[in-house]
């Protein structure tokens, strides 16, 4: 029976665990738990935890992906979003990718956020704590499995849905401020916000505030849609005068390590899903959409370049996201010997 993999930063209340933030616990959570975790899914040694998540992305190592290990890929989920509605994401991601060809293990960091439609002011305040939670503690413990004696060579990427991609850039940031973070060459491989609820100003190749998550990582990829009615709203609460990336996309002086996919033709056609059971449609299709998944798991492998992915087509200058297949022949390309030849040669 699969199991779910949690990083929970909400606190412990008895059994449950409620909307304030609290210390960070790792969780394992059976397939056959639908209404949500609690306690009794708690794994006391975080090392295990991390070592059982390590070992299973290992031992389904991706033919198609260039990490010389497996692959982790860790989801940032952002405002509105109860526990219950966590599991069930986490879950969905991983069963698209896995339909889609990718291999790895799925892991959610869930953070309290107010269960109330854009309850922006208590979400933003939360999310700068949890951030904290981030760093010193999910990014601490990836950090000390990539420079310790025994080197981890799995893979780890980070997906931010909404706030989410608020919580991750400042968790960078605060890493930067901590000696031990700061002086240690710990990496992320791929980042993709999906709707990110942050400007699009904060991505600029000259903004302080993303310079140290662009320091760390390998590209990051911003999925947006100008059909997101939940941006929309999000940015009349500043009075327009701060487009959202998930929304209006990158900024056009972005650094080379990031690239926009308008979502935005291939959504307008797009029927809404009768078994939606999300926040806001034109907000979070993105999971449980498999052409999106596809395209997804194609960034992640880092195979291809981020041009030429078959569910993208130039129009106007600008990537757009359609849906195209997998190239016919990509399982005989031999991209996992390929990885490990090249590393064994230049280490």
């Amino acid at each position: 029976m699969a199991n779910a993999y949690i990083m929970c930063a909400r606190r412990r209340s008895g059994d449950s665990f409620s909307n304030e933030p609290g210390p960070l616990r790792y969780l394992k959570v059976p397939d056959a738990v639908l209404a949500g975790y609690d306690a009794s899914h708690i794994v006391a040694n975080p090392r295990e935890w991390a070592a059982e998540v390590q070992g299973l992305a290992d031992g389904d190592e991706n033919p198609n992906s260039i990490a010389p290990k497996g692959d982790v890929l860790v989801f940032i989920h952002g405002y509105n979003n109860s526990i219950a509605d966590v599991l069930r994401r986490t879950r969905q991601l991983a069963r698209d990718l896995k339909a889609e060809g990718w291999h790895g293990q799925v892991v959610a960091f869930d953070w309290p956020s107010a269960n109330q439609t854009l309850n922006y002011i208590e979400d933003r305040w939360d999310g700068s704590e949890v951030a904290l939670t981030l760093v010193t503690k999910a990014l601490k413990l990836l950090s000390e499995g990539q420079t310790g004696p025994v080197k981890c060579e799995t893979n780890v990427h980070l997906i931010a849905h909404s706030a989410g991609a608020y919580v991750t850039m400042e968790a960078f940031v605060q890493a930067e401020k901590r000696g031990e973070l700061r002086n240690s060459p710990w990496r992320i491989g791929q980042v993709a916000f999906i709707a990110g609820d942050v400007s699009s100003g904060s991505l600029s190749e000259n903004s302080d505030w993303c310079k140290p998550m662009f320091d760390r990582i390998m590209r990051l990829t911003n999925y947006y849609n100008p059909f997101d009615a939940a941006l929309a709203v999000s940015n009349a609460k500043r009075l327009g005068v701060a487009p959202r990336a998930g929304r209006i996309g990158l900024p056009g002086d972005v650094t080379r390590k990031a690239v926009d996919v308008n979502c935005g033709p291939y959504f307008r056609d797009l029927p809404p899903d009768p078994d939606f059971g999300g926040i806001s449609w034109t907000h979070s299709w993105y999971i449980g959409n498999r052409v999106f998944a596809r395209d997804l798991a194609m960034t992640l492998e880092g195979a291809i370049d981020r041009e030429a992915i078959p569910t993208r087509e130039k129009n106007d200058g600008k990537l757009v996201l359609i849906d195209q297949p997998r190239p016919k022949f990509q399982d005989q390309w031999g991209i996992k010997e390929t990885a490990k030849f090249e590393k064994a040669r230049i280490s």
